[in-house]
């Protein structure tokens, strides 16, 4: 394993930062052969104390092709695009032992993981062949994935669902359990080189929201929000990245016309022109080597007179931050996200802000499993997912606002901030740390 991270670190250096702007992107045959080391780490060192922390010793996942389990999709190997006819993977956990042992049983073989476990010529019956499979596990808990809460460990659907228990000796039915704590905890808990990636993928982001908040993407009087919200689409897809969802680009200015943070998502105008004295912000999320960020910052593009950002505003700014802290002050191993949230939300009102807190999980999915931390309208608490325990070595997406008056526009504004961060089980950390301050266009005068 030291070899393995010798090379990892190895190949970081050589290709971190050989251009001036972006640290290079790997090409797709060298991300594949990443992600299958990555995989490969997760199975040997994340899931096997996951199995032991659910008690559940045996987890089947079934999946047809183009219909899969939002959880299968993240244990295929890199030159799958799909589950293949039916494809079921047994993962089994003796008591005592270390090691997991992952079964297919399926017609092929699926990574190097999950051996071949049913020869149709022997036994033309695939449901037969995952029971006889079963019945030698003599497994203690048989995990299925089906959830009241999270919609990413709910993947088996109806029909092999119904069709598995119907198939189930009564043995074996009496064992079923909901894979949920399981499901989440694979999904949500990072690997240790998931964790030095998150940080070069975290930086890559950073870099594209301050190229895009210059004048190399935005000619103020000129452009407009829906052309800079294609700038990232576009500079998102020149790199050979994906983006999770459909970036976002606001306005708020000295105007009468009061601000809704609604515009983020669904409301907002379908563009306004940029111009001098407006304090823009960018929501946006990439994907590469199978993790996401999601990501919010802001910038002000200068008047012709001012030579730097209006101290109002800095000090604005300065709130947004103040309630990011109250919140990271909460996380603590075992809190639920109800509690974080019930906390952070009293603590930054007792200091005289004005918070909304909306942060959720993020990883293998964007909006992921594990704690949700508020929804914006559910600032009482979320049931089900916000009940939720916080678990280290998971990340979060710091994701929130603070409300402000303006005297001198005669309005209430709203700085909307988001951060990754990761949470080791002691401690709290931005990964690529966050915005200190708001980016000005242009840069300097």
């Amino acid at each position: 394993m030291r070899k393995f991270f010798q090379g990892l670190t190895c190949l970081f250096f050589t290709i971190s930062f050989c251009s001036a702007q972006y640290a290079e992107i790997l090409p797709l045959r060298e991300r594949a052969n990443l992600e299958d080391k990555i995989l490969k780490q997760r199975f040997e060192t994340v899931l096997p104390n996951l199995m032991e922390r659910t008690s559940i010793d045996t987890w089947v996942i079934i999946s047809r092709e183009y219909n899969e389990d939002p959880v299968i999709k993240t244990m295929l190997p890199s030159t799958w695009m799909s589950a293949r006819r039916r494809t079921i993977l047994v993962m089994h956990h003796s008591e005592g032992e270390g090691a997991v042992e992952g079964y297919a049983v399926a017609r092929y073989k699926v990574g190097d993981f999950f051996e071949k476990s049913w020869n149709p010529e022997l036994q033309p019956d695939q449901w037969k062949a995952l029971f006889n499979l079963l019945e030698d596990l003599n497994p203690k808990q048989i995990g299925l994935n089906y959830s009241d809460d999270y919609g990413h460990a709910d993947g088996i659907n109806k029909t092999e669902y119904e069709l598995f228990m119907s198939n189930a000796p009564k043995s074996l039915k009496d064992k079923v359990v909901s894979a949920e704590p399981l499901a989440v905890g694979w999904l949500e808990t990072r690997s240790a080189t998931e964790i030095i990636i998150y940080e070069q993928l975290c930086r890559i982001a950073h870099q594209i929201i301050a190229k895009g908040f210059s004048l190399e993407a935005i000619t103020p009087g000129v452009s407009t929000t829906e052309d800079l919200v294609w700038w990232y689409r576009q500079e998102i897809n020149d790199l050979g990245l994906d983006t999770w969802f459909h970036p976002t680009v606001d306005i708020q200015r000295a105007d009468p016309e009061s601000f809704d943070h609604l515009r983020s998502f669904s409301k907002r105008p379908d563009q306004q022109t940029i111009i001098p004295g407006d304090l823009l912000h960018v929501d946006f999320g990439i994907t590469y080597l199978g993790l996401n960020t999601d990501t919010q910052e802001h910038a002000y593009v200068l008047k012709p007179e001012e030579k730097e950002i209006p101290v109002y505003l800095k000090k604005a700014f300065e709130q947004g931050k103040a309630v990011q802290d109250h919140l990271t002050n909460q996380f603590k191993t075992g809190r639920t996200g109800n509690e974080m949230l019930a906390n952070a939300l009293e603590d930054a009102k007792a200091a005289g802000l004005k918070p909304t807190i909306y942060t959720h999980p993020i990883g293998l999915h964007g909006h992921a499993a594990g704690p949700t931390i508020g929804m914006w309208d559910q600032q009482g608490g979320v049931p089900g997912s916000g009940d939720y325990p916080l678990y280290p070595n998971t990340a979060y997406s710091i994701e929130l606002n603070a409300a402000v008056y303006l005297e001198e526009w005669k309005k209430e504004i709203r700085i909307m901030l988001e951060q990754e961060a990761f949470f080791t089980g002691d401690s709290i950390y931005y990964i690529d740390g966050r915005q200190e301050a708001i980016h000005a266009i242009p840069r300097s005068r």
